[in-house]
């Protein structure tokens, strides 16, 4: 039995909504769109809201480009109290009467910027012997994990009223920001949690680039009008420098042979061949050498 769907290439960046898991998100939109194969390029929790780039056919080879990248937020925090999964989905574990002044988070957001380390929550999909974390957790059970290095790059409180602050913050892969939440808490001499989050740039994506997920679920919406939101694979990759080959150079290539051609380019760079057809990603060495990296398929040559 072939395969469902068709084989669509393209990106949309979509706005997910609170409540939906990213997984379902995908799933959904890939079926609405009738596209064969689907990935997306990093989750968001159920709670969070924001940017949430879909990859379908050949943009699933870079996908991995997204996962490495960094991402920025704003933040919702509430003061007072904390719960066992760090944000307000969780059942409440502790309370304080000590709500900090909007003086004292300024001044304690400075000691989380930079290279730091963070232990991740027992409420996450990192894996213990085969095991997600957040089914251990679920049975009452807590086990010791690793800190991992983390780069924030600001903090900034934008607003605060009453107990709750909201924060824009910039940072690196696999940073949760429910962890700095909880942390944030601790340094302030009480408890917080998260009690919203939107995601609002990965990479080079903005919020500006996405399209809200109730219009592609629109059901007026034919599966044309849908595909129209999508963007061409090499949306993912605008951050890279690009070369252009011929006929002849882009049939090498594709082929998986190196190309001396003193290329000015070095490092990774995204190639096109005739009429501005996406070949893939190169790597262009210290000699100007291309050599094949992530190349796309090809049905003919």
């Amino acid at each position: 039995m072939g395969k469902k769907g068709e084989p669509i290439d393209g990106v949309m960046v979509i706005d997910k909504p609170q409540g939906m898991g990213s997984n379902w998100a995908l799933q959904i939109t890939r079926r609405l769109i009738n596209a064969q194969k689907a990935g997306h390029t990093g989750t968001l929790d159920p709670m969070a809201t924001g940017i949430l780039p879909l990859a379908f056919g050949n943009a699933t080879k870079y996908s991995a480009d997204l996962l490495n990248a960094d991402k920025r937020y704003t933040a919702t925090v509430r003061f007072g109290a904390a719960t066992d999964t760090m944000d307000a989905m969780g059942t409440v574990t502790a309370t304080s009467d000590r709500i900090p002044s909007r003086d004292e988070i300024e001044a304690v957001l400075g000691q989380f910027t930079g290279e730091v380390m963070q232990v991740p929550p027992m409420y996450s999909a990192i894996k213990h012997e085969g095991k997600n974390l957040y089914e251990l957790a679920r049975r009452g059970v807590e086990i010791e994990r690793e800190p991992r290095k983390i780069h924030i790059y600001w903090l900034k409180l934008i607003d605060f009223a009453g107990d709750t602050a909201v924060i824009d913050a910039r940072v690196s892969k696999g940073t949760y920001i429910r962890v700095l939440a909880d942390d944030l808490g601790k340094a302030l001499g009480t408890y917080a949690h998260l009690t919203a989050l939107r995601r609002t740039e990965v990479g080079d994506l903005t919020i500006e680039d996405a399209v809200p997920f109730s219009v592609i679920d629109d059901p007026a919406k034919s599966i044309e009008e849908r595909r129209a939101y999508l963007k061409g694979a090499d949306y993912l990759l605008k951050s890279l420098p690009e070369i252009t080959l011929g006929e002849v150079d882009a049939r090498r290539l594709r082929n998986g042979q190196r190309l001396a051609i003193g290329s000015t380019v070095r490092g990774s760079a995204r190639a096109y061949g005739p009429n501005r057809q996406l070949l893939g990603v190169v790597e262009v060495d210290f000699r100007g050498t291309v050599h094949p990296s992530r190349l796309n398929k090809f049905t003919t040559d």
